[in-house]
């Protein structure tokens, strides 16, 4: 499937086909593509790049104005996202050394897991054939 036909069934362009079933696209086709793929580049994923295009009228084509505005929206997104990416690095370091992909410290496995601050989570769970000692 070539790019065009991809981000048009994706409704991010548009075509009109002629008596042969040719598609074919309007000049302004090309420069939403390529503010689609720049778009993409700083990680916009294409439903959100869907929805700032649905919202310019009568779905003209994106100028310097509308990036600028939309980049300002987007900018605190991809700030969060680099925030947590530099997080998962830091995190991936220590589980590199580690090698264990433990249930008890690995955040990567297991994250955000209270129980496991207290100890691991093996052994929460009952052990088996254990008699208790009178």
């Amino acid at each position: 499937m070539s790019a065009l036909h991809f981000y048009e069934s994706k409704g991010l362009i548009s075509s009109t086909r002629t008596s042969g079933n040719q598609r074919r696209y309007t000049r302004d086709a090309l420069r939403r593509v390529a503010f689609v793929r720049a778009a993409q580049r700083v990680g916009i994923p294409l439903a959100t790049i869907r929805e700032a295009l649905a919202e310019l009228p009568e779905e003209r084509t994106p100028n310097r104005d509308d990036w600028a505005r939309l980049s300002r929206a987007w900018r605190s997104e991809l700030d969060e996202r680099i925030k947590q990416l530099g997080r998962l690095r830091d995190h991936l370091t220590d589980c590199i050394g580690c090698g264990c992909l433990s249930l008890e410290t690995c955040v990567l496995s297991n994250p955000d897991d209270v129980a496991g601050e207290r100890m691991a989570g093996s052994r929460l769970m009952p052990e088996r054939g254990a008699r208790s000692r009178s």
